[in-house]
């Protein structure tokens, strides 16, 4: 079997050792993206990628300008447009990652795994156990008496018997 490595993505609030955010973790596989190759700048608008989709997309285009104006025949233009799909297919998870670094999702970790669920708990789990949590006390600190009354079946105090 193949393995990958991938990169974890998390809010720059979000501590070692803490489950609160997993949810919105998200997972980077590195290497070549198929779809990236395929769909160019739809696959990095549907991945919210703005800014790298429009510097794809003026690219695109002042390459395709650039082959009418040298006159390029048919053939060359396509092998010129599919050498610019391949590089935006090795550089797509690169500029995926730059852009969550942006946007304060910095990459916190690295596994290599055979699938991208297999990464997921991989990840997840080193995530938990990197830092040992803090024992929480079950009640919040402070005084033990309540200042404000108790609305129900119980005292406004408890010396009050």
């Amino acid at each position: 079997m193949r393995m990958r490595s991938y990169t974890l993505h998390l809010p720059a609030d979000a501590r070692p050792g803490e489950s609160i955010g997993l949810d919105r973790a998200l997972l980077v596989r590195d290497g070549f993206s198929w779809p990236a190759f395929a769909f160019t700048v739809l696959w990095f608008l549907f991945h919210r990628l703005w800014l790298a989709a429009l510097l794809v997309l003026v690219g695109l285009v002042a390459l395709g300008v650039a082959g009418i104006a040298l006159g390029l025949p048919a053939g060359a233009a396509l092998i010129v447009t599919l050498l610019a799909a391949w590089l935006i297919g090795l550089e797509a998870s690169s500029l995926r990652r730059w852009t969550l670094a942006r946007r304060g999702w910095p990459a916190r970790d690295a596994v290599i795994a055979a699938t991208h669920e297999e990464a997921e708990a991989r990840a997840l789990n080193r995530w938990i156990e990197a830092a040992p949590n803090a024992p929480r006390a079950p009640f919040p600190s402070g005084s033990s008496r309540r200042t404000e009354p108790v609305i129900g079946l119980f005292p406004a105090q408890e010396g009050a018997r």
